[in-house]
């Protein structure tokens, strides 16, 4: 995801509000010939090894992609039928459904084990790294699933590559946002060359799958959470195809590093992962790289940055758990086949890495699962004394042009390539955290939230009786909704301040421990300043209502004797007079501070009812 794509998401929003009122529905022949043919940059000439790996027409395993050299993905229905049919004639696959799309689609998974071991304990027990991988969270982004169709084959029916299930167990997602897939057409993805038909990047309820791990409201997503926690698996490959900048990498990958919640996975990943997929990438003609995220297109040579996600996004989402987790964009301006080519490399290189590392890789997770640190960061920024470093560069020249349309200049990608080093700078440094506590107390009637820590996994305890507890609790100051939807939410911040408070909890009330190794993904989800956090997606919209009003003929005299007989009241008023000049213009706005501050007021409002326990 480049970091052009990260900055006009926003701008996306905007327009897409702007012209809902004018927008009209066509049908193809309404558009002209100009209207239907997206103009992409040159292509960059390529013919590598991996070419090799494609079926011969006259073979009977044939998968639906390679049939149609390359320019057509097959259908849902299409995919579930050639994976039924291979996996009646393979005794070492399975497909298991994890579940239902909100259109009654099932959510296939392949199991693939040379021992036949098809539920999570039979696979845990043959000692074999376990690789996730997942296809289509974006359903126009389509490579992962045709290069998986190619290798379950190739690892079973036609003897090629049947090695890898010796050393290694796969789970495999051909398509999570099976919804969006069927939503095909050809002019689902402007920027990206082939395949002739793609399907949609959101849900049918148009969720964004990889903007909903933390928040969890699709029903896919919580199905794929809870295949993560039954499963356990030791790695796990979300895969998508960027756009944004034109650039020589075919496939790019990226990862939280060592300043994450992670930094025993990252340096497996540094210095085992990396290494070995780039050379096998690059001894089959592909050019891979990391995440591309310029800070100007049109000037490549003022560098990157290597962006850190948070929760919402797979790999964000996974260094939070401590679940070794890669994110695989695609570029989308390298052909099809090229891409689904390099995807088949990637995902069999992973493999070899894990049956080769596996030990290793779990001696890190473990290492990080039991790690606790005091003081957790919320956010990320890149450091303002950081000293970037240099990374050399594979990138295409940009062309700035001027448009008599839009009276603005744009970049256009000249096919022209270079190699220059750029500086690299790292988003590395917490922006924002928070001090770890023994515990979070939640009441009982946040359900949907108790409900959503248990789709994640979170250990939880149920009290029994009714309890009384010194605790803190955090008043939400200056609280703001969103100016737009977002992901089927209005988003929510606030200024956090904490008060001490005795509190009474009751039957039922939740204890979340911090102790845990989903007790730093726990504190994402709860800690109000978090930008993922239950209460900025808007779980608890109703504590920001004030529910008891007073009269003014109740309050007025109230409000002369408290000034009356309170000095420092009176002092505070008129200090607050000076201060705001609408404050003082305004009667209801002071009749409501001095109301604020009897005992009558609503003392839970804008109260955080999740407790913070020391």
């Amino acid at each position: 995801m480049s970091r052009t794509r990260l900055a006009g998401f926003a701008r996306c929003i905007t327009l897409a509000v702007l012209f809902a009122n004018s927008a009209t529905a066509f049908s193809q022949e309404h558009y002209s010939s100009a209207a239907r043919q997206a103009i992409l940059p040159p292509e960059l000439k390529w013919n590598g090894k991996s070419a090799g790996l494609i079926a011969a027409p006259n073979d009977p395993w044939i998968t639906p992609v390679e049939r149609s050299d390359f320019q057509h993905t097959p259908t849902y229905e299409e995919t579930t039928a050639w994976l039924t049919k291979l996996v009646a004639a393979a005794p070492e696959l399975k497909m298991l459904s994890l579940g239902k799309s909100p259109e009654g689609r099932e959510l296939w998974m392949v199991v693939a084990s040379q021992e036949r071991a098809f539920t999570p304990a039979a696979l845990r027990a043959t000692g074999k790294p376990i690789l996730f991988a997942q296809a289509g969270i974006h359903a126009g982004e389509i490579d992962g699933k045709d290069a998986g169709m190619m290798l379950l084959r190739d690892m079973t029916v036609r003897n090629k590559k049947r090695d890898l299930l010796a050393q290694a167990n796969l789970l495999f997602v051909p398509i999570f946002n099976v919804d969006g897939h069927e939503r095909s057409s050809p002019y689902n993805r402007i920027n990206q060359r082939g395949p002739r038909e793609t399907g949609w990047r959101t849900t049918a309820r148009n969720l964004n799958l990889n903007r909903d791990y933390a928040k969890a409201d699709a029903p896919e997503m919580r199905a794929l959470l809870r295949a993560l926690n039954e499963w356990d698996p030791d790695f796990y490959m979300d895969i998508h195809v960027t756009d944004g900048a034109d650039y020589q990498y075919d496939i790019t990958y990226g990862y939280t590093g060592k300043h994450g919640y992670s930094p025993a996975i990252a340096a497996w990943l540094d210095e085992a992962y990396t290494p070995a997929v780039n050379r096998d990438l690059q001894a089959f003609g592909h050019i891979p790289g990391p995440l591309v995220n310029l800070i100007d297109d049109r000037e490549p040579q003022r560098g990157m940055v290597n962006w850190t996600a948070p929760p919402r996004f797979s790999h964000g989402y996974g260094d939070a758990r401590h679940l070794p987790t890669v994110l695989i964009e695609n570029h989308s301006l390298k052909p099809f086949k090229q891409r689904v080519l390099g995807t088949y490399v990637l995902l069999e290189s992973t493999m070899r890495v894990l049956a080769k590392e596996g030990k290793k890789l779990r001696a890190a997770i473990h290492a990080d699962r039991s790690r606790r640190v005091e003081e957790v960061p919320l956010a990320w920024r890149v450091p303002q004394q950081q000293q970037p470093g240099m990374f050399e560069f594979w990138g295409v020249e940009p062309k700035v042009v001027s448009s008599p349309i839009t009276n603005s200049e744009y970049v256009q990608w000249t096919g022209k390539t270079f190699t220059q080093k750029i500086p690299y700078l790292h988003m590395s440094e917490p922006a924002l955290s928070a001090r770890r506590p023994i515990a979070y107390l939640i009441p009982p009637v946040w359900e949907e939230v108790l409900a959503r820590l248990g789709e994640h996994g979170v250990q939880m305890e149920r009290l029994a009786a009714p309890f009384e507890r010194e605790v803190e609790l955090y008043r939400l100051r200056e609280a703001k909704l969103g100016a737009q939807p977002f992901e089927g939410r209005v988003n929510v911040t606030a200024k956090p301040q904490i008060e001490k408070h005795k509190q009474t909890f009751p039957s039922g009330t939740v204890r979340v421990k911090t102790d845990q190794p989903l007790g730093t993904l726990a504190m994402l989800l709860l800690e109000p300043e978090s930008g993922d956090s239950f209460f900025q997606w808007g779980f608890f919209l109703e504590v920001l209502s004030p529910t008891e009003y007073v009269e003014s003929y109740v309050m007025q005299p109230m409000a002369e004797r408290m000034l009356a007989e309170d000095a420092a009241l009176k002092t505070e008023f008129e200090q607050a007079l000076k201060a705001d000049s609408t404050f003082a213009n305004s009667p209801r706005e002071k009749l409501q501070w001095l109301y604020r501050r009897t005992p009558f007021f609503d003392a839970q409002w804008q109260l955080y009812p999740v407790a913070r326990e020391w």
